[in-house]
């Protein structure tokens, strides 16, 4: 009997203290809910400026696709013209360089012959005039004419190029030639084809210069046809005074009463 006492009494206190257990829990759990901060809901008269702004950001990112094509047509569009460029570019280049080659500002190498003109080894005869017996700027002159009929295409005097305004001039003993004064013996160098040697040795002026010069007074003329002729470039001053440029379709010749 005293041992069932003492089993209910063990089993309430169990009781108690699983009812006070559960009551503390339950107002820890009531605490927690009562703290806890409220959710926010949204309503659905919250979502029109949302999708607005949505919207607004897809405009811009179509009006942004739409530029990087047009950047991108423009810098077609660019490098086209700067490919249109560099073709007028180098298309001037070659007109430049061409006038160039006209006027004898660049140097060339090419086949050709080499003249040289020196004066009569001996003494001019008594009585006769000295200069006759010394090569002349005429006779560098008529040397160069040849050439040029010969086919020749660069021709040089003792290193001087001979240009639309060079002058061959008398100085005493000596020729002058661009700004150079020259003595003999006169080498010209000419390029030119290759039969130009022929075309020059058969030509009856020029056979008529090495009678009329060579012959009667012993000046002395040689000719070579070395492998390559080297002629240098122009190095004087071009200056044109009273020319100028003929514009397209106007006329050369001024008609009467018209201003220059």
């Amino acid at each position: 009997m005293t041992r069932l006492r003492e089993r209910l009494a063990r089993l309430r206190g169990r009781q108690l203290t699983l009812a006070a257990a559960t009551f503390v829990t339950g107002l820890l759990i009531a605490a927690q809910l009562q703290t806890e901060a409220p959710r926010v809901r949204y309503s659905s008269q919250e979502r029109p400026p949302l999708v607005e702004a949505a919207s607004e950001l897809q405009v811009t990112q179509e009006e942004l696709k739409d530029r990087i094509v047009g950047l991108r047509g423009d810098i077609q569009e660019a490098e086209r013209s700067a490919s249109g460029s560099r073709s007028l570019v180098a298309g001037l280049n070659r007109d430049l360089r061409d006038a160039r080659l006209a006027a004898g500002l660049i140097a060339l190498v090419g086949p050709g012959v080499v003249l040289e003109l020196n004066d009569s080894p001996g003494p001019a005869p008594e009585n006769a005039p000295a200069a006759d017996y010394l090569v002349s700027a005429s006779d560098l002159r008529d040397v160069v004419v040849e050439l040029w009929l010969a086919g020749a295409e660069a021709v040089s005097v003792n290193g001087e190029r001979i240009a639309v305004g060079t002058a061959l001039t008398d100085i005493g003993s000596s020729v002058l030639v661009n700004s150079a004064y020259l003595q003999p013996p006169y080498q010209i160098s000419a390029i030119g084809p290759a039969d130009m040697e022929v075309r020059l040795s058969s030509s009856p002026s020029f056979q008529r210069f090495l009678q009329e010069r060579a012959e009667a007074y012993g000046l002395s003329v040689g000719i070579a046809t070395p492998e390559e002729v080297a002629v240098p470039a122009y190095v004087g001053r071009i200056g044109l005074v009273e020319s100028r440029p003929l514009v397209p379709g106007a006329s050369a010749i001024p008609g009467p009463g018209a201003t220059p």
